[in-house]
């Protein structure tokens, strides 16, 4: 299986698919990272608020792989946020991870309570890309409104805007919105996961536009909705646990969407939001001490 990549704004190549480990236990999480690297990822998501960096560092030696074989991403909680707070954040994840540079580092939201934190910690991320610690440095769950003010503030352009994205919530304005300025849609959630266990009315995997593509192809309703982001321009992070699942949702770069089936894939947006509305997080509400390494 070949591997399709982007560029990022700053020239850096990012892997168009890569393992995500949102609430996957670091019992298992070593084992999965380095499950994926077997079979041909090359791109890892995780997140200090994750508690797994650790375990996700003991995969990518398990894997035996080059240091700079493996596109390690992870983010900053807003715990941590605040120039100086930020830049120990990076000591704390890349001390976990085992590694003296991030390939990419973002705020992992974008604290509008208290958006001058946030603005201090992009600030260091600036710094830590200056001096060549990350490669390349962005945010997640920042709404137009977050991107606007960030920008107008900072000197570096987000590299990498991470939302919830898939089939049934496209953010298409905030799409948009990231085109203008360079900045990468990377998708979480994106085949939909969160359709199934957050309770909604549908789930992306019994959708009968999804099953009818993927019956064209032989492949499964993950598959073409992973095929739908890469074909479109985005980076798409799935996460499992489950081998065959993890190397079924890399085997994507084999097939090609028509332009009617992507603009049917297109049409299956309900606007409804799965995950948390990016403003209600907080530190009184979601409150994690980052432990050190």
């Amino acid at each position: 299986m070949s591997t399709s990549t982007f560029s990022l704004n700053n020239g850096v190549r990012i892997p168009a698919v890569g393992l995500g480990v949102f609430q996957t236990p670091p019992d298992v999480t070593t084992a999965a990272v380095t499950e994926a690297l077997r079979v041909g990822y090359r791109h890892i998501d995780t997140a200090a608020a994750y508690g797994n960096e650790r375990e996700v560092g003991e995969g990518l030696r398990r894997a035996g792989l080059a240091r700079d074989e493996v596109f390690v991403e992870t983010k900053v909680w807003i715990n941590d946020y605040g120039y100086d707070a930020t830049l120990h954040a990076f000591d704390k994840s890349a001390g976990k991870f085992g590694v003296d540079r991030i390939d990419l580092l973002i705020l992992h939201q974008p604290l509008s309570a208290a958006f001058d934190r946030t603005l201090d910690a992009y600030r260091a991320l600036e710094k830590l890309l200056a001096d060549g610690r990350v490669r390349a440095i962005g945010v997640s769950n920042f709404m137009p409104e977050h991107l606007e003010r960030l920008l107008a503030a900072s000197s570096v352009v987000p590299a990498v805007n991470q939302i919830e994205l898939h089939p049934y919530f496209q953010q298409k304005a905030l799409q948009k919105l990231h085109a203008d300025h360079g900045i990468l849609t990377q998708a979480w959630s994106p085949i939909g996961g969160i359709t199934s266990y957050g309770g909604g009315e549908k789930r992306t995997f019994d959708d009968p536009t999804l099953l009818g593509i993927a019956g064209r192809y032989g492949k499964s309703a993950a598959q073409v909705m992973l095929r739908w982001h890469v074909q479109e321009g985005r980076s798409a992070i799935p996460k499992s646990t489950k081998p065959a699942r993890i190397a079924e949702n890399f085997d994507v770069f084999g097939f090609e969407l028509s332009a009617d089936e992507l603009a049917a894939i297109d049409a299956l947006d309900t606007g409804v939001r799965g995950g948390p509305e990016p403003d209600s997080i907080t530190l009184e509400s979601y409150s994690i001490d980052i432990p050190e390494a």
